[in-house]
């Protein structure tokens, strides 16, 4: 069962998903063809130092995820460990990254296209964006989640993409990963009724090709078993007495679309 979040909870979780934001916006400019994704890894800790909190992916897991942030390129669809691969004009990469601070989880992710991407990518990285805010404008008191996954189901596949069926969204506070589970796909007026104070992401994945994934040999990173492109989007939100309140909110992240 979800853990409802009174008014105290909900300052300190903004709080973090607003730090997690905003690392995001400090390493945007960095994210451009020749930088290695170590290297973002590297400027992720830094800033995570200087700020004075911890990461929440560092050592987490089994194995123990190796990164500060996950670096998905292209193919790979989520998990993604930071190493020696150097970006290139056309990739498309998802960073996404998890903190605490005092207590409370912060975790978003963001798509970025180096340098002209393909008609395809860049239409990917859109509509994935698309859904996701499809999925975070079906949430407010007495929806239910089947109603977000069909919203953001409908749009990607209207697209001609597939959703990822094998990792969803959750529930966050002082628990990294909690109830409920938010599935990027389903029917309406199905699943757990939302009420007030929830508090979770939704993050959906979307593939050029079959929703289908494959776990690689390092027990993390995951990819579309077609091989085909993958994207993501994360915000982390509140559901309020009449919808709901992006937590994961910052300047520089991405003007949502027209409705």
């Amino acid at each position: 069962m979800a853990t409802l979040k009174n008014t105290n909870d909900i300052a300190k979780v903004r709080r973090a998903a607003q730090t997690a934001a905003g690392i995001l916006d400090y390493l945007t400019p960095y994210i451009k063809a020749g930088i290695t994704t170590s290297e973002i890894d590297r400027l992720t800790r830094e800033r995570i130092e200087e700020l004075g909190i911890r990461s929440a992916t560092v050592g987490y897991g089994h194995p123990p995820f190796p990164g500060a942030i996950c670096t998905s390129v292209n193919h790979v669809v989520c998990h993604g460990i930071p190493g020696d691969k150097k970006l290139k004009d056309g990739d498309i990469i998802n960073l996404d990254i998890t903190i605490e601070q005092d207590g409370w989880f912060g975790d978003t992710s963001r798509m970025f296209m180096i340098g002209k991407p393909s008609i395809l990518a860049r239409r990917l990285v859109e509509t994935t964006y698309e859904c996701m805010w499809k999925g975070i404008r079906a949430v407010k008191p007495g929806a239910t989640l089947g109603d977000i996954g069909h919203a953001i189901q409908t749009h990607a596949e209207a697209a001609g993409f597939s959703v990822v069926r094998d990792y969803c969204g959750h529930g966050i506070g002082q628990v990294m990963h909690e109830d409920p589970q938010i599935l990027h796909y389903g029917q309406p007026g199905t699943g757990l009724t939302l009420v007030k104070g929830m508090v979770f992401t939704i993050e959906p994945m979307i593939n050029t090709g079959k929703h289908h994934t494959s776990l690689l040999g390092d027990q993390w990173t995951v990819v579309t078993k077609d091989r085909s492109l993958s994207a993501q989007w994360e915000h982390q939100l509140i559901v309020t007495d009449d919808g709901y309140e992006i937590l994961s909110a910052s300047p520089g992240m991405p003007e949502p679309p027209a409705e």
